[in-house]
């Protein structure tokens, strides 16, 4: 059977259009099938405005759109009948196995914690986008949503992370890292020094602190921090490919036109390494179902990432995973 992928088709600076673009590709190319939820007539009347088959999509009507502005809070409250608000009341009822939204990252997070809930044992539901580095990818856990953390949601985070690389990009025994200001074990604040005994004594393959300078070499497959850092680290970590992939190529502009073409070429591979839209969004780990956060700015492409991402936490039951490490580690703990 077809997983049945929820989409918000109101949710970012492009919808419906690129929506429809992303999720007519999934449909093709994935064999998913997609639910939009958002208002009807103006769908309908984009797709066929823009050539764009509605085959393998439904249409589950609302006239209400969040408005990126609004308090996250009003989600659960005035915001239950928006495009989103609906999409993850479905998800939460079992009418689709996963939910894509490029809507207000606040609010997605509210909802998702408390309409589609959280998994049984997890504290915290964490933002966790795939970002690029020299030896394939890692995870960066948590990257915005909790500012304040205690050592055993540092702890979580890191399962949570683990499960998402083995199950949706395929490493096995991902490294974990603990983000920190140092490499030695007694550094850091208070939260990173007791997080580190947790993470020692787990099953996971911790290895010990990453300093920031060392999480582009791609060494570790999941980085823990709490959301306050791990948004600075996320934001500068964005910038940097922006700005390291415009000074190249204004460094090889004045280049002879074979030079230049050779470089452009590799210039453009680092670009795409970089681009949030190969990946497609960001995970929000530790909900009962797979939620995706696509960026603000999604195009039809990363649309499309953001579906085949859905599918690949459902394909990996990564909820399942999670739920099951968190299990076992509270039964231990009463032993």
């Amino acid at each position: 059977m077809a997983v049945k992928v929820i989409v918000d088709a109101f949710g970012g600076d492009n919808a419906p259009l690129e929506v429809l673009r992303g999720c007519a590709r999934a449909v093709s190319e994935l064999g998913v099938s997609i639910i939009l939820t958002g208002r009807e007539p103006e769908i309908k009347s984009c797709a066929e405005k823009n050539g764009i088959s509605l085959d393998g999509m439904e249409i589950v009507h609302t006239d209400d759109v969040f408005d990126i502005h609004e308090e996250p809070k009003e989600i659960i409250k005035s915001g239950k009948n928006t495009s989103m608000g609906l999409g993850l009341t479905m998800l939460a009822e079992g009418k689709g196995d996963a939910f894509v939204s490029a809507g207000s990252t606040g609010a997605l997070v509210m909802g998702a914690s408390f309409i589609v809930k959280r998994i049984k044992g997890i504290k915290r539901i964490a933002p966790s986008p795939v970002m690029p580095a020299d030896k394939g990818s890692f995870v960066l856990v948590d990257a915005g949503a909790n500012t304040e953390c205690r050592s055993e949601m540092l702890l979580q985070f890191a399962i949570m992370g683990s499960a998402y690389m083995e199950k949706v990009m395929g490493v096995k025994s991902p490294k974990v890292a603990l983000l920190n200001i140092g490499a030695e074990e007694t550094k850091g604040r208070e939260l990173e020094i007791e997080a580190y005994k947790l993470l020692e004594a787990s099953e996971l393959n911790f290895v010990g602190n990453i300093e920031a300078r060392d999480m582009p070499k791609g060494e570790v497959q999941v980085v823990v921090t709490d959301g306050f850092t791990g948004n600075i680290a996320l934001k500068l970590y964005e910038g940097m490919g922006s700005f390291f992939s415009k000074k190249l190529r204004w460094f090889f502009s004045g280049a002879g036109k074979i030079g230049a073409l050779f470089a452009m070429k590799k210039i453009n591979t680092f670009r795409k390494q970089m681009d949030y839209k190969e990946v497609g969004g960001s995970a929000l780990l530790g909900v009962r179902k797979p939620v995706i956060k696509a960026h603000g700015s999604s195009d039809g492409t990363a649309f499309f990432n953001a579906v085949r991402q859905a599918k690949r936490c459902v394909d990996g039951n990564v909820a399942g995973v999670i739920e099951g490490y968190v299990a076992r580690m509270s039964a231990a703990d009463k032993e």
